[in-house]
């Protein structure tokens, strides 16, 4: 397809009707009035609503690539799980093509009205206002700046408008996908390195549930009417084994030169949706607080958001690059798939998790690439210190969400479930995240570049508490600690707590204990 800039035909300057040159590429796009947060396209984009109020710079999308290449895009598009198809990624570039020749337009009559107004001023300063008054020249000049004044305020009505939609719909684009990638659902996922073998048992392996039961580590029952459903408690050596993986994970990633952070929880709908997420959309995994008392306020669901929050409108040096930042952070995750591991810690409304997030220069295209399998390794030497068997998966195209060029996934054998299951995943965002955001390196000379992002779990709590508690569990139903965590938890096994269990006496028990008798004083 010809670049957008070539579509973009000159355009006269007293054209009132509505451009041909873009109403022959593009179905007729009509005029409406510009209500703030009601749009005729339907899409509403939180991260330009963000930029009109003045709190950022508007993103700034490569609409060349998207323009030049729209068969691959769309190709792309439809190769990814989400909703948006050929005919949508067609109208992002009408609608851009459209913007182009408005701004176009305004360019042109704004340098013919100060052509005008130089003519009006030399005239003025020449001729008393009397002969003003009779002069053709002086006459036509006024009627001419008059026309002008008001198209422009019509076209800046319509600029308006139309960067609104534009942003509301190019901003869905996902990112670019690397060639290696397999295409399709995750059953297409290539296995790129098995590590460790499977662990056997002379005994029937127990779940972690059943486990972290007996041992006094997991509390779930009885707690709908307490917190609601898939939530837990950690208790006694639950709680210290939640702590030693934190700091393990820490402590590990320190001594390679990340940079500790502690996030904010809650976080505006722009940070959001610039790291490629959907908080207000139907199947949004995103909890979204009271808008009547919060009206743009989200709780994260990785750390990932917070730290790419920080980094939002700045730049980095270059001699600082690339910046490797780990946060530990509580993450919160609607999960509306309610059918889906309704038990246990695997899928759960709230848990704690350390993330690697890192910014980097794009000068040669592969600084994102290497960071990448930087942060892989990293993974790998954490879940081979913790003893665990696991797999490195390549993930699919439908896997990846908006905003990852390329995505491994890392899943570690749990036995209880007799499954593999994921712990762990590594992103390459490219500038999907730094465009959207704002996300800058200062090189040497003192020119602007927008970085590179990369994210990967370092330890997701739950389930490599899960890895944990099924892979080194024991016949005597206790749980052999890994070398790596002994010092974090000053234990070698984790065995049953010597002081008794609650013993529930709330309702709908089968034979409820009496109630106290009343005081007697």
């Amino acid at each position: 397809m010809a670049t957008c800039i070539g579509m973009v035909a000159k355009v006269g300057v007293f054209v009132a009707a509505v451009l041909k040159p873009v109403a022959r590429q593009c179905p007729a796009h009509s005029v409406n009035v510009f209500v703030p947060h009601r749009l005729s396209h339907g899409v509403r984009s939180r991260l330009y609503e963000h930029v009109r109020e003045g709190y950022s710079d508007k993103p700034e999308l490569d609409m060349r690539a998207v323009c030049e290449e729209t068969d691959k895009v769309i190709a792309n598009v439809e190769s990814r799980k989400g909703d948006l198809r050929g005919d949508d990624v067609r109208k992002i570039v009408c609608v851009w093509q459209e913007l182009q020749a408005v701004k176009t337009e305004i360019s042109e009559l704004e340098e013919e009205k100060r052509r005008i107004s130089d003519i009006v001023r030399a005239l003025v300063t020449k001729k008393d206002k009397k002969a003003l008054a009779n002069l053709p020249e002086y006459n036509q000049a006024l009627q001419k700046g008059r026309e002008i004044r008001n198209r422009l305020n019509h076209l800046y009505h319509k600029e308006t408008e139309l960067n609104e939609e534009h942003y509301g719909r190019a901003l869905r684009l996902p990112n670019t996908t690397h060639p290696d990638v397999p295409i399709g659902d995750e059953n297409q996922a290539r296995v790129v390195e098995l590590v460790g073998q499977k662990p056997e048992f002379d005994f029937k392996p127990k779940g972690h549930a059943e486990l972290g039961e007996e041992l006094g580590l997991i509390r779930q029952r009885h707690l709908a009417h307490v917190s609601g459903h898939r939530s837990y408690y950690l208790r006694g050596a639950g709680a210290r084994l939640q702590a030693a993986l934190q700091n393990f994970a820490l402590d590990t990633l320190q001594r390679r030169g990340f940079i500790p952070m502690v996030v904010p929880d809650m976080l505006k709908g722009a940070v959001f949706e610039g790291c490629g997420m959907q908080p207000k959309a139907h199947s949004s995994q995103v909890y979204s607080l009271d808008p009547a008392r919060f009206p743009d306020l989200n709780l994260a669901g990785t750390g990932e958001v917070g730290v790419a929050g920080y980094f939002m409108d700045h730049a980095v040096n270059w001699k600082d690059l690339p910046v490797r930042t780990v946060c530990s952070s509580t993450c919160y995750r609607a999960e509306t798939d309610t059918g889906r591991e309704t038990w246990g810690l695997y899928r759960v409304h709230h848990f704690n998790k350390v993330e690697m997030f890192g910014v980097t220069a794009d000068e040669t295209g592969e600084e994102s690439s290497q960071l990448l399998q930087e942060f892989v390794s990293l993974q790998k030497e954490m879940f081979s210190a913790l003893e665990l068997h696991y797999r490195v998966l390549d993930m699919p195209t439908e896997e990846l969400g908006p905003p990852a060029h390329r995505k491994y996934d890392i899943e570690a054998w749990m036995p209880g479930r007799n499954s593999y299951g994921e712990v762990s995943s590594a992103s390459n965002c490219t500038d999907y995240q730094s465009r959207r955001l704002n996300i800058l390196y200062e090189r040497e000379d003192g020119s602007l570049q927008y970085a590179h992002t990369v994210n990967a779990t370092a330890c997701a709590i739950p389930r490599t508490v899960i890895a944990i508690l099924e892979t080194h569990q024991t016949k005597e139903g206790t749980i052999r600690v890994p070398r790596a965590l002994q010092p974090y938890l000053s234990l070698e096994v984790i065995e049953k707590p010597k002081y008794t269990p609650l013993k529930y006496i709330g309702p709908n028990q089968r034979y409820p204990p009496p109630r106290p008798a009343p005081k007697i004083r």
